[in-house]
């Protein structure tokens, strides 16, 4: 992914001329468009293939929003996933799930009772991450900043910054703490600073979850500056409103990184 500006690489946007609605209705296989007919040529600025009388268009990939997470109890798992779930939901965005690595001996892990991890989400390594489009980096809390394991994670990320090869991709922040006065919103906000390193793009939800950030009727984690879970003494699932706004903060990422591929 080309960093700069502050724009989105061009080539993850549709090619110039082609709309959802294709008046001669073409074939759509996969991300190719198939057009019949040897008269028929297109009118987009694309490499084409042309095999037995038809036009085959390449279509842009999906914009790809990386949700990394460092989850020990399994709470900003939970979160992460369900913010996928909100990428996945904007046409033409893709949310893909990834760990950093864990940095405490396995035998401090038993100690502490925590759960095995499986391998269904693969542990990202540092290079990985200029392939995204959009950031959306989740972690507990410890001492209302986040955890050593992600801080390991960027502090790992040297060479990236070097290089400027993250400046300019939205980034945004999702948390989880044991208490209500346990840094929902200093997590995220101290974290900032590893954003403003980078020159990376800082995303807050703000209030746009709209009168669910206003309820005080039941216990919510969560703040103007991204979703959050109360783990309590680590036994608590997170509240279907603390998944709702895991997953609007995914479809609102997806709506932010649309916006800069369309500006680029």
């Amino acid at each position: 992914m080309g960093k700069g500006g502050g724009c989105i690489p061009s080539k993850q946007r549709a090619p110039k001329g082609v709309s959802d609605q294709d008046p001669q209705n073409p074939e759509r296989i996969g991300s190719t468009i198939v057009i019949s007919g040897q008269n028929q040529t297109p009118s987009i600025n694309t490499t084409t293939q042309v095999q037995d009388g038809s036009v085959q268009l390449q279509l842009p990939e999906k914009l790809k929003i990386f949700v990394v997470f460092y989850s020990m109890y399994g709470h900003i798992e939970i979160l992460a996933k369900r913010m996928k779930k909100g990428v996945d939901s904007i046409e033409g965005v893709e949310g893909v799930l990834y760990r950093v690595p864990e940095t405490l001996a396995p035998d401090i892990l038993e100690q502490m009772r925590v759960p095995q991890k499986d391998n269904e989400v693969p542990v990202i390594s540092v290079e990985e991450l200029v392939e995204a489009d959009g950031l959306l980096f989740g972690f507990p809390t410890r001492y209302g900043s986040m955890a050593a394991q992600m801080k390991a994670f960027f502090d790992s990320t040297g060479q990236l910054w070097q290089q400027q090869r993250l400046a300019g991709t939205p980034a945004g922040f999702f948390v989880s703490t044991g208490t209500q006065g346990g840094g929902q919103e200093t997590t995220a906000w101290t974290a900032i600073t590893q954003l403003a390193h980078h020159g990376m793009l800082y995303v807050p939800i703000g209030y746009t979850f709209g009168a669910g950030m206003f309820k005080m009727d039941s216990i919510r984690g969560g703040s103007p500056y991204g979703a959050g879970v109360f783990s309590g003494d680590g036994t608590r699932e997170p509240s279907e409103t603390e998944l709702a706004l895991a997953e609007h903060q995914g479809k609102y990422m997806a709506g932010i990184v649309k916006r800069f591929a369309k500006a680029s």
